[in-house]
Parts: structure tokens; C-alpha cells; sequence
């Protein structure tokens, strides 16, 4: 056959002239000549409203090539004709060769196809039915492993390391000598100890971390714990406080309570959880900033790893080892700065073992831990006894022992026993009150002497509050205008801040110590401050310092409010120990401070006596054997009231009511005795009734100031005043008397003449010159002659010195 010729491509000519349809049509058949789409003439046509336009240039365009198709099959069609006989006569051949191939065919596959198609269908099926089953063996077998194994990694991943040691050991008892594949076998064979051995590295240096870590965490968890234990007194301290206000009629119970966390109890140890996650518990509440994961972890997968007892030991060992390293007390730091570390560090040890055993199992034993706390309270001991044995000042003592009281609150809680820690404080009770005993002695030394005995000048209301109403020293309610102007000198607040510390650091050393009624023991060391520090102190400043009337007035005034300071302070140490008031009132004692209160007001009373005496002197111009007696007293007794009554008025601002009474008292019976001391002295050889008369105005005169201080003191005590001249009031009233010898009666004498002495009487009796009848005459026969009178009063006298 000939072949075919290629296909052209028809570029049809464009004349030049044509018109616009023209060109169309030669366009649209150069697209479809070049097997180009006419898609956009249709489009055109259609758009433009043309489209019979179109198909005429289609319809052109077939017959041009009606023509061309013509002409191409007149010039081959004897080709074609030939080629279509041979195809005619080969198409012969092949049927009949058709028709002999089917027929072997058919005879072969009648014979064949049934017998190979039995055979092949056995044998494929036979091996099918070894490999299925074989394959199945071995994926499933693999997919098992592969599962556990993937599964193993992905635990090991997420440090999830229970989990992958329960995988390992499943793929040990369960794939290892199942695995088809040897390769396979030796790579678990090396694998698998490789990841036990890596697990047991990674949870030991979890483990080591964790240890690390505790010591920062136990230090901060002892002080988080005995921060609230003081948090916990200081609630208490409020409450006692509201208590006392309310006057509580029963002896409060929570002063020594025992101070806890705030914190919740947790399971402990959960074991594994069901979504395959190892459960752990924390141990702790999030609060109180430490976790017990980490140990718990490694002590589950030790156990999990057949190594429990070692575990156990060994984290025994660690922690005994974290003690005792505790237990160094530095030699370069004061211990007054790093005992809180110390103690802290200690507390937050033994709370950690309190919950790892509550909560760890059995990885510690009551026995264990009770052990290692012997060992720290033994040590603990040790230590307090060293440092407060070199202690020389009682306030560094307080706060070591406060802190150490706070830490056995807190390890009480726990169940730690620690009575050995409050035996040592109680030991050295009595070292630190001598401390605080000293340290008070050196501050009221300092506070008296720089004393100028002077009268505080307050100027504002605090200066009140704080100098006057926080020791209860105010003898009124109502609030005094300022500026206001005390009636004692600085010494009185500065001394009573020193007290009330006193009590304050006392009560704080023995309050929450175990020790329930102290009290007793605050008040013994109470009275010796005031007795032996205080009162010593001032005896001493009186002795030494006191100058003047003016001084010794402002002592005295003082020690009056001293007085009333004196009831604050035991009234204040009761409160502070929990006492109710009634019940330290009913123990209390006599005023503390009656050396110094006594001296004070009898250097008072001796400096007024010396002025009296000075005025006194005026006695010698007395005229003794006057001829007529004088009607105003002598010049002395002028003198005397003078002065007395500028002393009232002046002491009368600063002195008390019974300490002016109980000076003036002491004034006037000096003067009493002056009086009958200048009768009975050498100067005076005799002395007749008008010189008595004269005194009997004297004392008249005296008696009168006495009673117009009724309005200041009262009538009792004016009385008192009077009493006082009682000496020179009897004897001048015996030396008047119209009846002597009553003298002699028992009765009488014991009524009104108790306070004169026999020998005095007899002294001044035989100095009295004239005895009339109205003095003298019942001594002897009344309107005898003088001879007679002198007789009898001879014998009186006489007999008067028989009896003296």
C-alpha cells in the first residue's frame, strides 16, 4: 500500500479589497483548516445578531472542500482498489488458518483445562493458607511488641517511668522468646537492661535534686510554720487581751495552745492511675511549699524495680546525713543572728518526716524518725545550753528563747515530744531574770540621776497619755487642761517604763513555755525589782542627792506616786499571766517601797525640823520669870506658823494629802518636843506660871493652825495634827492644872496625861518657881500658908520620883 500523505494546513489569501465578510468567511476557514476552535465566530455571530451569517460562511466553506476531497480521491482510488483485493484474499487465508488453530484448541483444552485448572487451584490455595497463617502469627506477634515497645517510649518520653517498666517487663515475659526475628530478639536482649538501668539513673538523680532541694524548702517550711505559730500566739495575745478587759472570772486556758499550720491532709502515695499516668501524691499542701513527688516517685519505681530495701536505706542515710550537717552551728556568725535559721532548718526537717511518714508507706518507721529526733533534741539541747551559758544580756536570751518556745509549739503539733527544749528554758529562768535585774538596776541608775526634781511640764494630751494614764498614776477621770504640770519629776515615768518592761520581758520568758501558773514567779521577781533594785536605788538617790527642802518635797511627792505606780504594775503582771484581778488583789502585799518612801519623807521632815529649829532658837528670848504673861505668844511661835503655813501652801500642790498629814504631824510633834525640851534644858533654871501662861498661848496658837487645816485634810486628820502637840499641851495643862495630884491617879493620868514622862514632869516640876494656890494649892491644905504649900509640893515630888 502506498502511504497516505500528510494533512495539510490551508492558509486561505487575503485580497486586498475584500470586504468585512469577507474577511469573516477567510478567517472562520483558516480555524477550521488549522483545526482551530471557531467557538468565538459562533459567539461573535450570535452577539452580534448574525448568526445565519455564519453558518452560510460554514456551508461556504464545506463546499470549497467538496471540491478538494474530490480531486484527492481521484489520484489514489487505484491504490485503494489494489490494496482492497490483497485484503480480500488475505482475509481467505486467515479464516482457514482460524478455523484449524480453533480446532486444536478445542481438543486440547477438552482434555487439559480441567485437570491443570484442579492441580493449580490446590497448589495456590495450599501455600496461600501457610503464608496467611504464618503471616498472621508474626504481624500479630510484631504488632503486640511494636505497640509495647512504641508505647514504652512514649512513657520514657513523658518520664513516665512505671509505665515503661511495666511495658519492658510485659515485652520480657511475654515477646521475648515468641520473636520470630533474631535480629529482633538480640536488640530487646540489649535494650532492655539498658532501660531499666537508665530509668534507675534518672529517677536516682531526681532523687539526689530532690534532696538538694529540701534543705532550701525544709528551711523555708520551718519558718512558714513558726511564722503561723506566732501569728497563732499573737491571735491569742488579742483574745487574752478582750478577755481581761472583760474581766473573765475564770483563769484563761490557751496560753500555751498549741499553734497549726494550716494545711490539709492528703492520701499520701495514690499508686498508678487509670489512664496509665503514675500517681504520685504531693505530699503537702501547695500552701506550705514543699512536694514529696519527687521521693515518692523514686521510691515506687525502686520498689518496681526490686530495690526497696536499698532505697530505703539509702534515703535514711541521706536524711541522717542532712541532720547532722544541720546541726552546725557557725562559728562565724553570732548565734543571736542565726539561731532562727538554725531552729528553722530543724522544725522543717522533722515536719518533712512527720509527713513522708503519715504518708510514704514504709519508707521510714516511726522507730526511725523518733530516733533522729532524740538525736536533734539531744543536740538542740546541747547547743542552748552552750549559748546561754556565754549570754551575759537578758534580751538576746529573750529572743533566743521566745524563738525556741515558737519551734516547740510547732514540733509539738507534730507529735514531737519537747519537754527536754522547755526543761533548758526553765533551767536558765533564773540567769536571765538576773540579767534583766541588772540591766533594770543600770537603767533606773541612770534614769534617777539624771533627775533634776523637778516637776514634769506636759504640753500636749499624748505627753499625758503616755507619762500619766499608761501606768494608771492619774488621780481623777476628768482630763486636765493643758499644758499641765505634774506633781512629780521625770523619774516617776521613766521608772515606771523600766518596771513595766520588767514585767513585759518576764511574762514574755515565761509565758507558752509549759508552764501554766507563773505568776507567783513574775511577782517574786517583781518584788525584787522593786525592793531590792528600785527601793535600794532610791534610798541611795536620797541619801546622796537630796539638798534641800524643795528636793525632798518632790521625792516625797514621788514616792507617793510611787505608790499608786506600784498597784499598776502587779495589777499589770496579773493581766499579762492570765490572773484575774480579784484574785491578785486578794494576794497583795504591802507597798514595796517603804525604805525609800520612809526616808524620803523623814528627810523631809528632818530639813523642815532644821527650819523649825532655826525659828526655834527665838525660844531663848523668852522671858521665863515674866511678871505679867503675854497675851500674843511669844516671838517664836509668830515665826513657826509662818513658815508652816507657807509650807502647806506650797507643798499642798505636789505632796498628797496623807504625806503632807504625816509631815506636818511630824513637824508639830518635834516642836511639841522642843518645847518641852526647853523647859527641861540647861537654860532655863526656872521659870514662873506666866512664862507657862505665855506658852499655853504658844501652843493655843499652834493647835489653831492644826485645826484650820481641816478644809485640806479633813476633821479626822486636823485632829490627828493636834494630837501631835499633846506632849506641851498636857504638860502646860499639868502646870496649870488646879488639881496636880491627879497626876498621881492612874485613871486620870492615863486620860489625860499619857503622853508626859515621869522624870520630865519631876525635872520641870522642881524648875517651877511661885506655886500659888490656884496651881498648887490642892498639894497641900487649900488656904494654908505658903510654908504648907511648899511642903506639899515637896512631897509630891518627892513622891513623883519614886515612882519615876
Amino acid at each position: 500500500m502506498n502511504t497516505s500523505k500528510m494533512r495539510r494546513k490551508v492558509v486561505p489569501a487575503v485580497e486586498n479589497g475584500d470586504s468585512a465578510d469577507k474577511l469573516d468567511q477567510v478567517l472562520l476557514s483558516a480555524a477550521i483548516c488549522n483545526g482551530e476552535d471557531v467557538g468565538p465566530f459562533v459567539r461573535k455571530g450570535f452577539a452580534s445578531g448574525k448568526p445565519e451569517t455564519v453558518l452560510l460562511h460554514l456551508r461556504h466553506f464545506a463546499r470549497s472542500k467538496e471540491s478538494e476531497i474530490e480531486d484527492v480521491c481521484r489520484a489514489h482510488y487505484e491504490d485503494f482498489i489494489t490494496a482492497v483485493d490483497d485484503l480480500r484474499s488475505l482475509l481467505s487465508d486467515v479464516d482457514s488458518l482460524k478455523s484449524s488453530l480453533s480446532n486444536s484448541n478445542s481438543q486440547l483444552q477438552s482434555v487439559a483445562v480441567p485437570l491443570l485448572t484442579t492441580l493449580d487451584s490446590f497448589v495456590e490455595a495450599r501455600n496461600k493458607c501457610k503464608n496467611i497463617t504464618l503471616a498472621i502469627q508474626s504481624l500479630r506477634t510484631c504488632v503486640q511488641l511494636v505497640e509495647l515497645c512504641s508505647r514504652a517510649n512514649r512513657h520514657l518520653s513523658e518520664n513516665n517511668f512505671y509505665m515503661a517498666l511495666k511495658c519492658v517487663d510485659s515485652i520480657e515475659r511475654e515477646f521475648m522468646n515468641k520473636t520470630p526475628s533474631t535480629t529482633l530478639r538480640r536488640m530487646l536482649e540489649k535494650q532492655i537492661p539498658a532501660i531499666r538501668s537508665h530509668i534507675e539513673r534518672r529517677i536516682t538523680k531526681e532523687f539526689g535534686d530532690w534532696l538538694v532541694e529540701i534543705r532550701v524548702v525544709s528551711r523555708n517550711l520551718g519558718q512558714l510554720a513558726i511564722g503561723q505559730a506566732s501569728a497563732s500566739r499573737q491571735r491569742e495575745e488579742e483574745l487574752r487581751i478582750k478577755q481581761r478587759q472583760a474581766e473573765e472570772q475564770s483563769r484563761l486556758s490557751l496560753r500555751d495552745c498549741v499553734y497549726a499550720l494550716e494545711e490539709e491532709d492528703d492520701d499520701g502515695f495514690n499508686g498508678i492511675s487509670d489512664d496509665g499516668k503514675d500517681g504520685y501524691s504531693n505530699g503537702s499542701n501547695g500552701m506550705l511549699g514543699f512536694d514529696l513527688t519527687p521521693l515518692y516517685r523514686a521510691y515506687h519505681i525502686n520498689q518496681t524495680l526490686g530495690l526497696e530495701d536499698r532505697f530505703k536505706k539509702y534515703y535514711f542515710e541521706n536524711r541522717k546525713l542532712q541532720l547532722t550537717s544541720d546541726f552546725q552551728v557557725s562559728s562565724m556568725t553570732p548565734f543571736l543572728e542565726s539561731h532562727q535559721t538554725f531552729f528553722a532548718q530543724i522544725a522543717g526537717f522533722f515536719i518533712v518526716e512527720d509527713r513522708v511518714l503519715r504518708t510514704g508507706g514504709k519508707l521510714v518507721s516511726k522507730m526511725e524518725v523518733e530516733n533522729l529526733w532524740d538525736t536533734a533534741m539531744s543536740k538542740m539541747c546541747s547547743v542552748l545550753e552552750d549559748q546561754f551559758s556565754r549570754m551575759q544580756t537578758a534580751n538576746h536570751l529573750l529572743l533566743i528563747k521566745d524563738y525556741v518556745s515558737l519551734l516547740s509549739v510547732t514540733l509539738r503539733r507534730y507529735g514531737y515530744p519537747v519537754e527536754a527544749l522547755l526543761d533548758v528554758l526553765s533551767k536558765h529562768r533564773d540567769k536571765y531574770h538576773e540579767l534583766l535585774l541588772s540591766d533594770c538596776r543600770k537603767q533606773i541608775t541612770e534614769a534617777l540621776a539624771a533627775d533634776k526634781f523637778e516637776q514634769m511640764y506636759m504640753k500636749k494630751e499624748y505627753e499625758y497619755s503616755m507619762n500619766v494614764l499608761s501606768f494608771q498614776l492619774q488621780t481623777s477621770n476628768i482630763m486636765p487642761a493643758f499644758p499641765y504640770v505634774a506633781p512629780f519629776s521625770c523619774t516617776v515615768p521613766d521608772c515606771c517604763r523600766i518596771v513595766r518592761s520588767f514585767i513585759e520581758d518576764s511574762v514574755s520568758f515565761m509565758s507558752h513555755g509549759g508552764q501554766l501558773d507563773f505568776y507567783d514567779v513574775v511577782k517574786k521577781y517583781l518584788d525584787r525589782l522593786l525592793t531590792e533594785v528600785l527601793d535600794g536605788a532610791l534610798l541611795k538617790l536620797i541619801n546622796t542627792s537630796i539638798g534641800g527642802v524643795t528636793q525632798a518635797m518632790q521625792m516625797a511627792a514621788n514616792m507617793a506616786v510611787f505608790e499608786r505606780a506600784c498597784d499598776f504594775f502587779f495589777r499589770h503582771a496579773a493581766q499579762l499571766s492570765g490572773i484575774p484581778l480579784r484574785m491578785a488583789e486578794r494576794g497583795r502585799r504591802l507597798f514595796p517601797l517603804t525604805k525609800a518612801r520612809d526616808a524620803a519623807e523623814e528627810m523631809l521632815s528632818g530639813l523642815l525640823k532644821q527650819k523649825v529649829d532655826g525659828f526655834l532658837l527665838l525660844i531663848e528670848n523668852v522671858n521665863w520669870m515674866a511678871d505679867d504673861p503675854l497675851q500674843s505668844g511669844n516671838e517664836y511661835v509668830h515665826e513657826v506658823i509662818i513658815f508652816l503655813e507657807t509650807l502647806t501652801s506650797t507643798a499642798q500642790q505636789i505632796l498628797p494629802v496623807q504625806v503632807l498629814k504625816r509631815v506636818l504631824q511630824d513637824v508639830l510633834c518635834h516642836i511639841s518636843e522642843m518645847i518641852v525640851g526647853a523647859l527641861l534644858g540647861e537654860s532655863v533654871k526656872r521659870f514662873n506660871v506666866n512664862a507657862v501662861m505665855a506658852l499655853d498661848v504658844d501652843i493655843r496658837m499652834l493647835e489653831s493652825f492644826a485645826e484650820n487645816q481641816a478644809p485640806l485634810l479633813s476633821e479626822a486628820d486636823a485632829s490627828q495634827l493636834k494630837a501631835a502637840l499633846a506632849e506641851s499641851r498636857q504638860l502646860v495643862n499639868l502646870l496649870l492644872s488646879n488639881h496636880p495630884e491627879n497626876f498621881l491617879n492612874p485613871v486620870i493620868r492615863e486620860r489625860s496625861y499619857n503622853a508626859l514622862d515621869y522624870r520630865k514632869v519631876v525635872t520641870i516640876s522642881e524648875k517651877m518657881k511661885d506655886q500659888s494656890d490656884r496651881l498648887f494649892g490642892s498639894f497641900g491644905t487649900r488656904g494654908a500658908k505658903q510654908n504648907t504649900k511648899k511642903k506639899s509640893l515637896d512631897a509630891l515630888i518627892k513622891r513623883l520620883k519614886d515612882v519615876s
